[in-house]
């Protein structure tokens, strides 16, 4: 056989696997129909967050969802269209988001949040790419006093059990701090402990080239093209057909382009999210800043550009892109944040692979031998591609993994 491992897909996730299992010794190829880093890892806010350690639920209280249910948010639209085939995902989501089942899943997903800014140091002191990272963690910000002293009562209490580092930013003390923040922000709570990247695309071709210096393979592919013949898996890319005795699915939102062809029923389902990038209108800041009441973030980019990332939009794959929420953030974001005129042609787009229960899938597919699955981390691609590919590679080779697998497994769907 030409590989060990063929790991399809080349975001964050595919590349971590593919360096991590490469480290172990195994002869590893990539392939992806594009150059790394260009899909959904390259789309997003750019944190590497450590102080998320309650994944994002559903909303249960009777504002949020009325607010919802009107569809006139920045943080959630949703079209019409697109209702009926989430509706059965959406329940799903509903029902795992209850108060225990969301502390279990908190649980089960804090071994891989504790290690995720550790995994991904090594990674980019081996790649040479310290320059995309900043260590000054990011700003919770928000409009109203009631909200900003309900959030730091919360705060407090995450920090002290998790062994996390805030400060608490009354408006005059932030604003001395960022200058930029305009007077609409009434305060902020400054999570310290997670990293915050320049460029994400960026960061991941780092990562792919330190994969390739090392040995690695990269191969420009079709993964509908894979196939089983006797013990081997084989693809079809630009250098050919390529096999390997196992295969690791890591294609994000597009994962199931290959696990239904193989008669596995994953309830994988994509939310789709926008960006777009700015000038800065005179001051600006030097951090990342969620608006968490108006829901959107902005974050400093390479290049003196602000990125405003959006919410969640749930819309079909083949529904042309609105962005909606872009068009309701700007003016907020605009007044608070100093953005100014716009950069890009049109807003990107992209994806975020999501998973009902808020964990990924990490792990053997129980069928087919040699068959490996790893996505679905919903929010947090970028911030657990390392660790993913640490626990997936120790799995493969018969290490003792980091973390208990047993939460991500696939056989837990039924």
């Amino acid at each position: 056989m030409d590989f060990d491992v063929i790991v399809l897909g080349a975001g964050i996730v595919g590349v971590s696997s593919a360096i991590h299992l490469q480290d172990r010794g195994c002869r590893v190829a990539l392939v992806d129909r594009r150059a790394a880093g260009e899909e959904t890892s390259f789309g997003n806010a750019g944190l590497i967050e450590r102080s998320s350690v309650v994944p994002f639920g559903f909303p249960r209280d009777i504002g949020t969802l009325l607010r919802y249910a009107c569809n006139r948010s920045t943080d959630l639209y949703w079209d019409y269209r697109a209702l009926p085939g989430y509706a059965t995902w959406l329940a799903r989501f509903w029902l795992a988001s209850s108060p225990r089942r969301l502390e279990e899943a908190s649980r089960d997903l804090l071994p891989l949040i504790d290690a995720c800014v550790r995994e991904h140091d090594a990674l980019i002191s081996r790649a040479g790419v310290d320059r995309l990272v900043q260590a000054r963690g990011w700003l919770e910000a928000f409009r109203t006093p009631s909200t900003f002293e309900r959030a730091v009562k919360e705060a407090h209490a995450s920090a002290q059990a998790h062994r996390l580092n805030i400060d608490v930013l009354d408006g005059a003390t932030l604003r001395a701090r960022e200058p930029a923040v305009g007077a609409q922000i009434h305060g902020a709570i400054h999570w310290k402990d997670p990293k915050s990247v320049r460029d994400p695309g960026g960061l991941v071709k780092g990562y792919a080239a330190l994969f390739e210096r090392e040995g690695g393979t990269f191969a420009t592919g079709d993964a509908a093209t894979l196939r089983r013949s006797d013990d081997a898996w084989i693809v079809d890319t630009d250098r050919g057909a390529l096999s390997a005795k196992a295969i690791v699915v890591a294609l994000g939102p597009w994962s199931d382009t290959v696990f239904a062809r193989f008669g596995y029923r994953i309830p994988l389902r994509g939310k789709r999210g926008y960006h777009m990038h700015y000038r800065a209108a005179g001051r600006t800041v030097s951090l990342p800043i969620v608006d968490t009441e108006r829901g959107y973030a902005v974050a400093p980019m390479e290049g003196d550009r602000l990125r405003l990332t959006t919410g969640v939009e749930i819309a079909n794959d083949r529904t042309a892109p609105a962005a909606v929420q872009l068009t309701r953030a700007e003016p907020f974001a605009r007044a608070a944040f100093g953005l100014g005129e716009r950069i890009d042609a049109q807003p990107w787009h992209g994806m975020r692979p999501c998973m009902p229960d808020m964990r990924p899938v990490i792990g053997p597919a129980p069928r087919h031998r040699g068959l490996w699955f790893a996505f679905g981390h919903n929010h947090h691609g970028l911030t657990l591609g390392p660790v993913t590919g640490r626990l997936l590679a120790e799995m493969m080779t018969g290490d003792e993994p980091f973390a208990n697998p047993a939460p991500f497994r696939v056989g837990r769907f039924r």
